[in-house]
């Protein structure tokens, strides 16, 4: 065997705290399978903004107790060197319901309050969306939760917020990195759970720290609705946790807000991390949330409603004409939530300044539309919360105060409560929009109908292309020779994101204010078979899977006498040819 690669392994059997672990090493060391071994040890899983995320396994390639162990004593050495009090302040830490995410959860307090950190220590299962809630309630220097969300059972993962709230972007990703390669060469501190408690270093967040998030998202402006009627609530509606750990506070905040005809689906309630009833614990996969429209259809109800396992996402079908349910896109949900919260702010006393609203680059473009209309500011950024939530920050003031921010991906934030997705109060915050409109006699149907309108009909679809050994730099060809027309449409300007440039086809430049990314933007004229419409490509890589993603924009004027069916179906149709064509052009 490599002499290199046996002196790692053997580094690593001499520091590694898990039995099951070091027997799987051992044995793969005895049988002399270097192909694992190799695979196990060919680096180290990388720390970036989203933290660590990896299938569960030995070595510094698998997530394991050695790896959070070293990552935490990266995370602390560096806290200590960038927060002020970082010590006192603390790290707020929860975690989600796979079989070993507690363990995890426990290792980094370990860890850290052997360096001297105080360490608030969620008690039991914990919602991501309350871990960052945590760090900005508590003053915390930082938060940590160990969920891999929606990620099959065999992944788990360690993600990391700052000080703000918000997940970390650059430098402290690099950061954080640099440190932990440190770690991974030098002794461990440690401080058993016992020690810590004694010492005051290690505090438990017992039932009243959820209750705190509780009683923040019903004192919040925009997480009420209009009153409730003698009789209550009339939205009715199915849930399903997926498994995961959102059930019990999904539940509460409902119930607190008067909606009493809410129907949990009893085999996906509890947390489960095998997740026995879903091929993959994701609400946006293919019969992923089969479940929870035959539960809204058994009782009738109006919506269908899932949280992907560790609630920072929502998803959800809504009940149509004839009694079927159809789902919502991300970014049909996110148009609704826009236009609802914007019209509240109009309308609600007290409110000043304009409003500030944003998505990301991938995301439609009808955001900033209904923004436009209701005369409010919007953003956009690169693609993940971790963007939207940092630069809302920065961008927001005392004259344009944050409201809302959504990515297409079923994440979305409402106000200031919580700097991340949250997939707990965007449910709500939909059901009061449902409720308002059933007020009125309407459907979501109805006032997405009322949007496209107004604005245009906007077709959005995405397409990932797996990548193998042999595919060429997609991004590299298309920078090399891009196209001048895309299925018959002419390519009026290309966002060029990796040179921070905007080029026009008549030779204008314009320099484009984001940090800079592998991903270009392709804008596009009507064409001959659909005057007066426009499209939008984007393509870029994956940044957790070979492959490369192309989203389509399409953006269809509707004339007052225009069936909504009739533009639906073309709309389709000219999608289906957009993206058929474009595919067709790519470098094979």
């Amino acid at each position: 065997m490599n002499t290199e690669l046996s002196l790692r392994v053997k580094h690593w059997l001499s520091r590694d705290p898990d039995e099951a672990s070091r027997a799987a090493l051992e044995q793969l060391l005895a049988t002399g399978d270097e192909a694992a071994l190799m695979s196990a040890f060919s680096g180290r899983l990388d720390f970036g903004t989203a933290g660590i995320r990896g299938i569960v396994g030995p070595g510094p390639m698998g997530m394991n107790r050695l790896l959070v162990r070293e990552t935490s004593a990266g995370l602390g050495a560096y806290l200590e060197s960038q927060v002020k009090n970082a010590k006192t302040r603390g790290v707020v830490i929860g975690f989600d319901g796979r079989h070993d995410s507690r363990t995890f959860a426990n290792d980094a307090a370990s860890v850290l309050t052997a360096m001297g950190f105080k360490v608030m220590l969620s008690y039991t299962l914990c919602p991501t969306p309350l871990v960052a809630f945590g760090v900005k309630h508590l003053g915390a220097a930082a938060g940590i939760v160990v969920t891999a969300s929606h990620n099959p059972p065999k992944y788990n993962g360690y993600k990391v917020y700052w000080e703000n709230g918000a997940q970390i972007i650059p430098p402290h990703d690099s950061g954080i990195a640099a440190c932990i390669e440190v770690a991974a060469n030098a002794p461990l501190p440690w401080l058993d759970e016992a020690s810590a408690m004694a010492s005051g270093l290690l505090t438990l967040l017992e039932d009243d720290f959820y209750q705190q998030y509780r009683r923040a998202v019903a004192a919040s402006t925009w997480l009420q609705g209009e009153p409730a009627d003698t009789n209550g609530r009339r939205l009715s509606l199915a849930y399903t946790a997926m498994h995961g750990v959102g059930a019990p506070m999904a539940e509460q905040v409902l119930a607190d807000a008067g909606f009493n005809q809410v129907y949990s689906v009893a085999a996906q309630r509890e947390a489960d991390g095998d997740f026995p009833t879903v091929n993959f614990p994701n609400p946006e996969e293919k019969g992923a949330m089969d479940r929870v429209i035959a539960e809204a259809s058994a009782h009738g109800a109006d919506l269908a409603c899932a949280n992907d396992p560790d609630a920072d996402r929502f998803a959800l079908a809504a009940r149509r004409p004839d009694g079927s349910y159809r789902m919502l896109s991300g970014d049909q949900v996110g148009a609704l939530l826009g236009d609802y919260l914007l019209s509240r702010w109009q309308n609600q006393p007290g409110s000043q300044g304009t409003p500030l609203v944003g998505n990301t680059i991938v995301s439609s473009a009808l955001l900033h539309a209904i923004a436009a209309h209701h005369k409010a500011e919007s953003y956009t950024t690169l693609t993940g919360f971790k963007w939207l939530m940092n630069i809302a920050q920065q961008r927001q003031t005392a004259e344009v105060p944050f409201l809302f921010a959504y990515e297409e991906a079923l994440g979305y934030t409402v106000g200031n409560l919580v700097w991340d997705k949250d997939g707990l109060t965007a449910q709500l915050c939909f059901a009061h929009l449902a409720e308002a409109l059933a007020r009125q006699g309407k459907t979501v149907w109805d006032a997405l109908e009322r949007l496209y309108r107004r604005h245009g009909l906007y077709v959005n679809r995405q397409v990932s292309i797996a990548l193998g050994p042999n595919t060429p730099d997609i991004g590299a060809a298309l920078r090399k020779a891009p196209p001048s027309e895309i299925a018959g449409r002419p390519v009026l300007s290309v966002e060029d994101l990796k040179a921070l440039r905007h080029r026009f086809a008549d030779g204008r430049e314009q320099v484009i204010d984001l940090p800079a990314s592998d991903v270009l933007i392709f804008h596009l004229g009507e064409s001959l078979s659909s005057l007066g419409s426009h499209a939008r490509v984007i393509v870029r890589p994956s940044g957790t899977e070979p492959k490369i993603k192309c989203y389509y924009e399409l953006v269809l004027p509707m004339a007052a006498g225009d069936a909504m069916a009739d533009a639906e179906a073309e709309g389709e149709a000219l999608m289906a040819a957009l993206v058929s064509a474009h595919q067709a052009g790519l470098p094979a």
